[in-house]
């Protein structure tokens, strides 16, 4: 590939790449995510861009950070990234990546789902998660109650709204926790090894032949689908859509007939989005959302101050 468009990725400030992450960087350190850390043994350097652990002896840079962290491969790494910090890569440059990654080297570190499964059999909401969830985005509490999100507080009095992604025979996968402070960095953590691809797969169970099924980009376009009395699922982002996701859902089409719809966010990455899902399902609709609503989230607010 262009190597200058390699290059963006890399540059990215490790520390910020970090944070991104879910890592708590305090003077150029950090706790070590890849092995049971009290001391804060992982340091950066600054002018090298890199990390290193001096007790485990990981090392490398921003794409290594990612690739280990959330157990991925080199591809899905430089998407992640470039998704995460707003960088425009060409459509050239990924196809560049695709054909010039390797596999990878590093062992990965599985999900602990045994470690987070308790959460979620008795979901609590704080007061913070309630706010955001009926007050804000005004969901349906039988659609939270589906979806079995829960929330929890810091050791810095931070309020995480805990997020799981489960697979279609009900197994805990995943988890993604959102910062409910407004314009807070990090937005997002992942547990180490989390798989957050397609999310509420459970719904697949309930489809019957023929009906429809709505494809949103991110949790919260899919509770708000939910909440607005549809089937639903989400993709993560246009830059981290996988190979095996499409292949999902393109045998679900061919087994059920699943009549697919979308409500494109109003960007280019959304468009995107559109158009890559419907190369493997040709009768995917597209609807086009009004005039100063940017997402369906948006649409469903307005909907239901008007009701």
């Amino acid at each position: 590939m262009d190597r200058f468009e390699l290059q963006k990725l890399r540059d990215l400030p490790i520390e910020g790449v970090a944070e991104r992450l879910g890592l708590q960087v305090t003077h150029h350190k950090c706790l070590c995510p890849f092995h049971d850390d009290h001391h804060a043994s992982l340091s950066f350097s600054i002018s090298r861009n890199t990390y290193r652990c001096f007790v485990c002896g990981a090392s490398g840079g921003t794409i290594d950070l990612v690739m280990r962290c959330l157990n991925k491969d080199f591809l899905d790494a430089c998407r992640w990234l470039a998704d995460a910090h707003n960088v425009i890569l060409s459509d050239e440059g990924f196809k560049g990546l695709a054909l010039n990654s390797k596999p990878s080297t590093l062992n990965p570190i599985p999900f602990d789902a045994t470690r987070y499964g308790r959460f979620f059999e008795r979901p609590w909401l704080s007061a913070a998660a309630r706010r955001f969830l009926f007050g804000e985005r005004r969901l349906d509490e039988r659609v939270v109650r589906w979806c079995r999100l829960t929330s929890w507080t810091d050791c810095h009095g931070v309020d995480w709204l805990q997020i799981p992604y489960f697979s279609r025979e009900g197994e805990l996968i995943g988890l993604q926790n959102r910062n409910l402070t407004e314009g807070a960095l990090p937005r997002f953590r992942f547990p180490t090894g989390s798989q957050c691809g397609i999310y509420n797969l459970p719904v697949l169970n309930l489809l019957r032949q023929g009906e429809e099924l709505w494809i949103t980009e991110g949790c919260s376009d899919c509770w708000a689908m939910l909440s607005a009395g549809h089937k639903a699922i989400a993709i993560p982002s246009a830059t981290l859509l996988k190979s095996r996701d499409l292949e999902q859902l393109s045998i679900l089409h061919s087994q059920l007939s699943i009549a697919f719809h979308m409500y494109p966010d109003r960007d280019a990455p959304g468009e995107r989005l559109f158009l890559q899902l419907k190369e493997v399902l040709p009768t995917l609709t597209h609807h086009q959302l009004p005039p100063g609503c940017k997402d369906f989230s948006e649409l469903f607010l307005r909907q239901s101050r008007n009701i």
